[in-house]
């Protein structure tokens, strides 16, 4: 249950350029309005309701109205986990948003369970989610396969020993010998994010990490080289 991520972005005023997630990504919209563009169409997730994307899936989120603040959380589910939730069958959704009051409750208990690390509430919340997602979940033929090559490897592996360091475009591309222009396109191509956005993503998930109950998330941030246009609470 450790390999479970979740996160609350609260007064989010910019927009995300094309990435992907390793895992499931699952959030459920609080206020304001989320979108998703992804194979040339928007999708739009009012307050309330619970979007969905699949693993390696490339997407934007562009802002819906930028002058309204989005607040949403997210649970990241890993593959592994999903399928073994399903009974050991790969799953996809093709309804990316899912508007239904059963699964906006299992949403909520298996989030409160991951803020206070209880595994056996988290099993039984999981377990409960995954009943609720059955209706909107179709079997996938094949494994999900990561996007990224094993030539950029290397460079992965760099960006996660020196996470708190305040890395430079040129000195990732050094690492694999390549010029920083080169190695940001086919970086984009082989993952759907920059460079320099894989680097913020890892460092959110790092420091959030090292939070405890004593914990200065200003510090933390500072040491991270973290800032954001609204306020971020990590769980």
């Amino acid at each position: 249950m450790n390999d479970l991520e979740y996160i609350s972005i609260q007064d989010l005023a910019a927009a995300f350029p094309e990435h992907y997630h390793e895992t499931f990504c699952i959030s459920l919209i609080r206020s304001g309005t989320e979108a998703i563009r992804m194979d040339g169409k928007t999708l739009y997730g009012e307050a309330g309701s619970i979007t969905i994307t699949n693993p390696y899936e490339v997407h934007a989120n562009p802002l819906a109205d930028p002058g309204i603040k989005l607040d949403f959380d997210t649970v990241y589910i890993p593959q592994e986990v999903m399928k073994y939730l399903f009974g050991g069958k790969n799953v996809t959704f093709h309804q990316r948003k899912i508007e239904d009051r059963n699964t906006g409750k299992w949403f909520e208990i298996l989030k409160q369970s991951l803020a206070i690390r209880h595994t056996e509430n988290i099993r039984v919340a999981l377990n409960g989610f995954a009943d609720a997602l059955y209706p909107f979940a179709v079997e996938k033929e094949g494994e999900y396969s990561e996007l990224a090559p094993a030539s950029l490897n290397d460079a992965v592996d760099f960006i996660h020993a020196n996470i708190t360091a305040n890395l430079s475009l040129e000195e990732i591309a050094r690492v694999v010998n390549c010029n920083k222009y080169g190695f940001a396109k086919k970086f984009r191509v082989s993952t759907g994010m920059s460079p320099m956005h894989y680097v913020l993503m890892k460092k959110i998930f790092s420091g959030k990490q090292q939070i405890t109950a004593h914990s200065r998330l200003t510090q933390i941030a500072y040491d991270y080289g973290l800032t954001f246009p609204g306020r971020l609470s990590v769980l």
